[in-house]
């Protein structure tokens, strides 16, 4: 498929609104790769390597280890399908969580026609493929509604759970993502109407958080739990409200979205791969 004709399909099925973020800047060093497309809304194509499509991959993060992944295929005329622009490691530094593309590996991808396109609003908001509706999927968890308005997407979800206990929630979230998960019991171990919250990524936000009580709910599922200069008045909230906070990592809540994403280039006839990385147990 010419490159344009996937990339004009993405903006009609998941471009529903007028969403713009603010992750580019020019002191990016990686700015002479990067599409004036991309420089305007901090969305949608951001390096236009290829004229031709014939295989797309999804990743959460372009990290080196997904990179080397696609150059290790020695594939040609493809595409990354990114639900970040950025690479996320808190591993490096707590005080810097992204940090650009490799500039030599962005290179290799440019010279074997490797497209790079990002979306994160439009993934998050609520959709068949949107992050918090494909964690709710994995998890069990029947949705009841989407709320939330984070730059005009609604990332949140309400829903309900056979697990009565916050901590056989907790039990079930570690083997669901593969790893263990954090709880921070705030409120009952029970789990009021077997109703719960879910927030992909960085949920654990005051602009989520705070219509949690009004939705009568005292479990919320996030990514990003780590307590934090950021998230202190969000876990300040919790604790007066008497909502316990169950996070699961940033890549390891969003990758179910990714993986879904699989499912939509196969049905318009790509091969389509999504590669694994490595969770930050700092997110915990």
């Amino acid at each position: 498929m010419k490159a344009t004709e996937l990339y004009n399909r993405l903006e009609k099925d998941f471009v529903t609104s007028d969403f713009t973020e603010d992750w580019y800047s020019d002191n990016w060093e990686t700015k002479d790769f990067i599409c004036d497309n991309f420089k305007q809304r901090s969305l949608g194509l951001l390096c236009y390597f290829a004229e031709e499509i014939n295989k797309v991959y999804t990743a959460v993060f372009p990290s080196d280890k997904v990179i080397n992944k696609i150059l290790d295929d020695n594939t040609t005329d493809a595409m990354l399908f990114l639900h970040h622009p950025l690479v996320w490691d808190l591993s490096i530094n707590l005080d810097i969580a992204f940090w650009e593309i490799n500039t030599e590996l962005l290179k290799e991808l440019k010279e074997r026609r490797i497209s790079l396109f990002n979306y994160h609003l439009p993934l998050d908001n609520f959709s068949e493929y949107s992050t918090s509706k494909t964690l709710a999927d994995a998890l069990d968890i029947k949705i009841e509604k989407a709320f939330g308005d984070y730059f005009g997407a609604a990332c949140g979800i309400i829903g309900t759970t056979d697990c009565k206990t916050v901590h056989e929630l907790n039990k079930k979230f570690s083997q669901v993502v593969g790893h263990e998960t954090k709880l921070y019991q705030y409120g009952s171990d029970e789990i009021k109407d077997n109703r719960v919250s879910i927030c992909a990524g960085g949920g654990n936000d005051m602009e989520i958080v705070s219509k949690l009580a009004a939705f009568g709910v005292n479990t919320h599922i996030v990514g990003i739990s780590r307590h934090s200069i950021y998230s202190e008045e969000a876990h300040n909230f919790e604790k007066e409200k008497g909502i316990n906070l169950l996070g699961g990592t940033h890549y390891s809540s969003e990758k179910y979205a990714c993986i879904a994403m699989c499912d939509y280039f196969q049905m318009l006839r790509f091969e389509s791969e999504f590669i694994t990385d490595i969770p930050c147990l700092e997110d915990l």
